[in-house]
């Protein structure tokens, strides 16, 4: 049984989650578990992982409900253009690196020294992007350059 400090409960005020839709429960949140170092408070239904300070919850797709009824969730159908991304922030880019290979995750690239931080992106098992940083020069006051005009 979940204990109720291992849900996303407030006591006060609010806190925030991240839900995914996702094809596969049990590989997603195996996932999550194993490069993110989560803990599974709940199996299904939804699936719901803590990791650090935060909560992904994860449930397959599904047409309109009432509360949402015009809104059909489903999984990304390209990873060529995206409209927003998870944003983990790291301590060690270095033994994150590491540990998330070793579990399986892919990069699109290695981290790159980006001047205020060392940054690099992975996917999920659905193909939701995951940006994974660790702040450097911005703790010196160092700001990332700007992305050149197209």
């Amino acid at each position: 049984m979940t204990s109720h400090g291992d849900l996303p409960v407030p006591e006060h005020g609010l806190l925030l989650t991240h839900f995914l839709t996702v094809r596969d429960v049990a590989i997603s949140r195996r996932f999550y578990a194993d490069v993110f170092g989560g803990e599974v408070v709940m199996e299904e239904n939804p699936a719901i992982v803590k990791i650090a300070n935060s909560w992904i919850i994860m449930n397959p797709g599904g047409g309109p409900t009432p509360d949402k009824p015009d809104v059909t969730l489903d999984v990304p159908q390209s990873g060529e253009r995206v409209s927003g991304f998870l944003n983990v922030r790291v301590a060690d880019m270095d033994v994150f690196y590491a540990h998330a290979v070793a579990k399986g995750a892919r990069f699109l690239t290695e981290p790159l020294d980006r001047v205020s931080e060392l940054r690099c992106y992975l996917r999920d098992p659905d193909g939701y992007l995951i940006e994974v940083g660790q702040s450097t020069g911005l703790l010196k006051g160092i700001l990332a350059d700007v992305p050149a005009e197209s």
